[in-house]
């Protein structure tokens, strides 16, 4: 994070404003006010000015639009919109698909059952997704996949598995690129993709997103 934003946010620093706790920013989201008085969500962590931190979780940016905790936190005349929660959570699926399509041209990113399947079996995916919808003997084929990965490699968790939209929403994101069923590879791009999952999965409260274990290291 610039060192800039650093010195403005606070005697705190990254200390969640509902939950007074503090964090690794990977866990916590920055919010700035914006020109027009509004509480802008700054995911990148790049934007200037004074910011503050709430837990990456939808349930504690609700509460802190409710008490409204961001005037206070910002020391500023701001009105938190009533969606800001919602907003957040697009534009961490928004991020995340970004970050697919980065992996995809990388060749960290891969669909089509055969072709997860095959990846699961080497120990070559990361992290599996499915599309919310997928047809049930779609996933289970690529479950058993990983479970006989887990026990020929003798690994204590599962690779995770994903769903985060359904195949409607992902052509909506993702246009052609959209998939039924697809696997992170190793790599920066592939490993971003699952640090994304995970922060969605953990903002949405484990509610449409499911994932299993956690997300598998590239072994040196």
């Amino acid at each position: 994070m610039p060192e800039r934003n650093r010195k403005d946010d606070g005697e705190n620093g990254r200390m969640c404003i509902v939950t007074r706790e503090s964090g690794d920013p990977d866990a916590l989201i920055r919010f700035v006010a914006g020109p027009d008085g509004s509480v802008v969500p700054d995911l990148k962590r790049q934007l200037p000015g004074r910011g503050c931190w709430v837990k990456a979780e939808r349930a504690l940016v609700d509460k802190a639009v409710a008490k409204k905790a961001f005037a206070r936190a910002l020391k500023a005349d701001v009105k938190a919109s009533a969606d800001l929660g919602a907003d957040v959570e697009r534009l961490l699926v928004a991020q995340l698909a970004g970050m697919m399509n980065l992996a995809r041209k990388a060749g960290q990113f891969v669909t089509g059952g055969m072709n997860v399947d095959k990846a699961v079996r080497s120990g070559a995916a990361l992290a599996v997704f499915h599309a919310a919808d997928a047809a049930a003997d779609g996933v289970r084929k690529i479950d058993q996949a990983r479970k006989a990965f887990m026990h020929a490699a003798d690994e204590d968790e599962e690779i995770p598995s994903f769903r985060f939209a359904t195949a409607a929403e992902m052509e909506g994101l993702l246009g052609q690129n959209a998939f039924i069923h697809a696997c992170a590879l190793a790599g920066q791009a592939g490993e971003g993709v699952v640090k994304r999952a995970i922060m969605l999965e953990k903002y949405r409260g484990g509610g449409s997103v499911r994932a299993q274990g956690d997300a598998r290291q590239p072994k040196s």
